[in-house]
């Protein structure tokens, strides 16, 4: 008997209660997994109508929806809606800061950083390797992250009525309540209740769709806890927020100590939000660090054969390459990944297959040579960087192909779409950088400078 089965109060046995209650009254009864699809589809035509923060509290379900579904999700908004108390809007203010100067080049530590160290933990790995949401469907995956992201760190994302992101928080938090009811085949057991329940075995898929694999898979919860747990939760956030950080220290743009510890409460207040407990979150970046490498080598103790997370990585990888045209920088996205993500984190994933040497050697002798130009320069130029306009182009090709292509927008509120095409174009725009140092990166992005670009000398 494993170590969670004897301690059941472990964050790997303990999920949610407030959205797993909600999903159990919605889900409840349910024969099979098309009953369990066509009450879920109920819900979705329900929730893409919770678009601002301020308008949640005034949402009532339509007039045909089934009153169980209505009163469940009423119930749900009206325990969950509410930022903490100990929300500070002057952090969460100077978080949103960050992002909108970042930019581009956040959007590039999510795809290069933040979303490969996710796979890191089996369990997580495996509830996506289930769904097939990124083998088969990756920039699903991208988008549907980037649909809570934007939303949650564009001004006033989280504190303000006209805001999103609490609306989204909102309703990924059901989301993942509903993948842990569907893999369990039911709610998951109470907090104290006792051991976990044994495994389930696998059925034959019934029918197409991830909820029709989730359903199908089962979970052996006495081995690896409950999926979606609040270990793996708080794993997650991290990885938005502390991996981002590190990120950015990796490829010498480190911010100051009091911006970082106010990105970290931005996303813990979201990490409420999302359910996640207080006593799980990081406030400084040595407790993120030391919070980080725990869980995962807790998650690498435990293991899984077959290993789900290569695939998963090679799948990522493949996405970005498609969209670099010249053949000879093609392995550059698996080269930024090591060196973001370190040694260990690439093992796991399976990114240490050997590189040619050629761009190998243009990656390393390009980043060093950069590193150090930027450091000379910045002693009579302060801001400037060589590696932040570069990684703001590879930044941007990622953005334009998979989160503002026109022909399938984000699956965002009308108001919100308007408001991430707005940051977009005025990302287009480096106000860091000197004037030669925009235009130059306008060329290399394939995007028309600007009028903005005339505001530095």
């Amino acid at each position: 008997m494993n170590r969670d089965a004897i301690h059941p109060q472990l964050p790997s046995l303990r999920a949610d209660p407030a959205a797993d209650d909600t999903v159990a009254r919605i889900l409840g009864g349910a024969c099979g997994p098309h009953a369990l699809a066509e009450r879920i589809a109920a819900v979705n035509r329900e929730i893409v109508r919770w678009e601002t923060n301020g308008g949640l509290r005034s949402w009532q379900a339509g007039a045909d929806t089934d009153p169980r579904i209505a009163t469940a999700l009423q119930d749900y908004l009206a325990q969950c809606r509410s930022l903490p108390g100990w929300a500070d809007p002057m952090k969460m203010a100077r978080a949103e800061a960050l992002f909108m100067d970042m930019s581009m080049l956040s959007c590039t530590l999510l795809f290069c950083a933040s979303l490969p160290e996710c796979y890191v933990l089996p369990d997580l790995s495996a509830v996506l390797h289930a769904a097939g949401q990124l083998e088969q469907h990756t920039d699903y995956r991208i988008r549907s992250t980037a649909a809570m992201i934007f939303p949650v760190m564009l001004r006033g994302g989280l504190g303000t009525p006209e805001g999103g992101g609490v609306a989204q928080a909102l309703k990924v938090r059901l989301i993942h309540a509903t993948i842990r009811h569907l893999v369990l085949r039911g709610a998951p057991p109470a907090a104290g209740a006792g051991l976990a329940p044994a495994a389930l075995p696998p059925l034959a898929p019934a029918g197409g769709g991830m909820y029709h694999a989730l359903y199908a898979h089962g979970w052996d919860s006495t081995r690896d806890g409950l999926p979606c747990n609040q270990e793996e939760l708080a794993y997650t956030l991290l990885t938005f927020s502390y991996v981002f950080l590190r990120g950015l220290r990796r490829l010498g743009l480190g911010l100051p100590r009091a911006d970082e510890e106010a990105y970290l409460h931005a996303w813990n207040v979201l990490g409420h939000v999302l359910g996640i407990e207080h006593g799980l979150m990081a406030w400084t970046m040595e407790d993120a660090e030391a919070r980080f490498a725990g869980i995962q080598a807790r998650g690498r103790a435990r293991g899984r054969r077959p290993d789900p997370r290569p695939a998963l990585a090679a799948a990522l990888m493949r996405t970005m390459e498609e969209q670099i045209p010249v053949r000879l920088l093609k392995p550059f996205p698996v080269l930024l990944t090591r060196l973001l993500c370190g040694p260990a984190a690439s093992a796991d994933l399976g990114l240490t297959a050997r590189v040619a040497l050629v761009p190998r050697l243009l990656f390393a002798g390009g980043f060093a040579a950069i590193r150090a130009f930027d450091t000379a320069v910045r002693l009579f130029v302060p801001g400037f960087a060589i590696s932040r306009m570069l990684t703001r182009v590879a930044g941007y090709r990622l953005v334009t192909r998979f989160l503002l292509d026109q022909t399938r927008p984000l699956r965002l509120p009308d108001a919100l779409l308007g408001q991430v095409d707005d940051a977009a174009r005025a990302w287009r725009h480096d106000p860091q950088a000197p004037r030669w140092l925009n235009g130059i990166e306008a060329r290399l992005a394939g995007h028309p400078a600007g009028p903005a670009a005339g505001h530095n000398a």
